[in-house]
């Protein structure tokens, strides 16, 4: 009791992980997931021996059947993920919860990295609260199931900042001029862990996603602030390691980079850097071409996508902050605000393609939460007795937004636009097509025929043996009355197809309707 009593992450901990052991089986497959888990399934090849001196190795079988869509991208996450998906199936779980879980449990260890940050400048109760705020955006809630790919990324760009300004602390602090000569040995064995340690949050994230060298960028500019005549020679030593590890890292875990590993790192930079794609968006009413989205978009939905006292908190926070801190720790505070600032700075000027709201971006987030600690301090102290009214209502928007939309907190919208109903038809809600779980489940007719929109291998997955799953866009002319279409309102397609066939079963949180099975008539 004691050490929760002194680490009260513990209890935010657990609190989290009971509430998803209970849940995690109501959470349907998304968009991205089959494909990407077949990736998954597939790597093992990549690192057996026996395949390698087979005489006919052939890499592209480590890509899985969408090679052409994930082979350049790292797959560190599930990479590391597999075998404890493996053992969690062992245990009657299914594939797509099993994976579910281990994406929720990785969501957790971000947020105790996230409260291991904010505490380098706040007191334990105000780091607890801003960590809280950020754990249960229902946005975040609901990637953390549902998303392999984001939420992890967010993860490791947060360690690699985290455990990277650790390390450079540690090395600053055993430096010669501030170490005794007795401890070096110590102290080396101490800083080559952390060294480690940075490197490997580091590595995963830029095999995760191509942007985990700013995190790197950030630790460095950090060590640029500490450098001066004493330090200059530990700070090189130790950077270039940390550097060498972080490369060795990345190498190990993407496979694609093995046959050409510069060539197509530059590569990929260049292509993720564009994110080409023309997607159809739905925003403020009206259909957008991913690449022709206007710049107002990320801002627009950073506002209406988290709990309504988030920016003010934000705003508090961030002027307590710099007015507060010494120049050390103002420092550190800018280099956190950059985090924020680079990626937003680029989205906002250079416009790249942007869809699926901005979960590709959900890694510049923390810095915003880190920065309500302070704001949460400030009312701790100034309302003492009354604290706890204080977090209830700065909290309830959150906890009821995720109650009300369970299993789909991913959609939440603030009242600024109305909530979730209020953005239907206006922004996208349910673009993932998680509701096909509920809907085929839910679906009682007997041998029927069911043509399924968009991605049916998500709805076959769920379906029973009275279901007979189509392909409506390779089988549309075979689509007879009385059949079945199940059909989501992603971009409004709902209201594309077979506008006035009777709806049998529709999926939906308050007004925003998630999917439709239709009857054709």
């Amino acid at each position: 009791m004691q050490k929760i009593r002194k680490h009260p992450i513990y209890i935010l901990l657990i609190i989290n992980i009971a509430v998803g052991l209970f849940t995690f089986r109501d959470y349907g497959l998304s968009w991205d997931e089959p494909l990407f888990y077949d990736y998954a399934n597939a790597l093992g090849y990549a690192y057996t021996p026996r395949e390698w001196f087979s005489g006919n190795f052939n890499l592209e079988n480590a890509f899985g059947s969408s090679a052409t869509d994930h082979a350049n991208r790292g797959p560190a996450y599930i990479l590391l993920a597999h075998p404890i998906v493996s053992i969690i199936t062992s245990f009657d779980v299914d594939h797509a919860s099993a994976w579910h879980l281990v994406n929720f449990l990785t969501f957790q260890l971000g947020v105790y990295i996230l409260y291991r940050l904010v505490r380098r400048w706040v007191n334990p109760s105000a780091a607890l609260a801003a960590t809280a705020l950020f754990a249960w955006q229902p946005l975040l809630w609901g990637h953390a199931f549902i998303n392999p790919k984001d939420p992890p990324f967010l993860v490791f760009f947060l360690g690699a900042v985290c455990f990277g300004f650790e390390m450079i602390d540690k090395i600053i602090q055993t430096a010669p001029s501030s170490a005794h000569p007795s401890n070096f040995y110590e102290s080396g064995k101490k800083n080559m862990a952390a060294l480690l340690l940075a490197a490997f949050f580091l590595g995963v994230a830029t095999s995760i996603r191509i942007l985990g060298p700013l995190a790197g960028i950030l630790v460095g500019m950090y060590a640029l602030g500490k450098l001066n005549r004493s330090t200059a020679t530990t700070l090189a030593k130790y950077l270039s390691g940390y550097l060498v590890a972080t490369t060795l890292i990345v190498f190990i875990t993407w496979p694609y980079l093995w046959t050409n590993p510069l060539q197509k790192f530059i590569e990929v930079f260049g292509f993720m850097s564009d994110n080409p794609t023309q997607l159809p968006v739905l925003f403020n009413g009206q259909i957008y071409q991913a690449d022709k989205l206007p710049r107002r978009y990320l801002p627009s939905l950073l506002g209406l996508t988290l709990t309504e006292p988030v920016w003010l908190l934000f705003i508090l926070g961030l002027i307590i902050g710099f007015w507060k801190s010494n120049n050390q720790k103002r420092l550190l505070l800018a280099l956190t605000l950059l985090w924020f600032i680079i990626p937003g700075a680029y989205v906002i000027l250079r416009k790249p393609p942007m869809y699926d709201g901005f979960r590709h971006f959900l890694f510049i987030l923390p810095p915003v939460f880190i920065f309500t600690g302070f704001a949460f301090e400030k009312l701790f102290l100034a309302t003492k007795k009354q604290w706890g009214v204080i977090a209830i209502i700065l909290f309830a928007p959150a906890i009821l937004g995720s109650i009300k939309l369970h299993p789909y907190e991913y959609t939440y919208y603030n009242l600024f636009t109305g909530g979730t109903s209020g953005a239907f038809r206006v922004y996208e809600t349910e673009y993932w097509l998680t509701c096909y779980k509920e809907a085929v489940q839910g679906f009682q007719e007997q041998d029927a025929q069911l043509f399924i929109k968009r991605e049916p291998y998500i709805a076959e997955y769920y379906a029973n043996k009275n279901i007979t799953i189509r392909d409506y866009r390779v089988e549309f002319n075979k689509i007879q009355p009385g059949d079945f279409v199940l059909v989501n309102s992603r971009t409004n397609e709902d209201l594309k197809t077979f506008k006035d066939a009777p709806i049998v079963l529709s999926i939906q949180r308050g007004d925003a309707v998630f999917c439709a099975i239709k009857k054709i008539p």
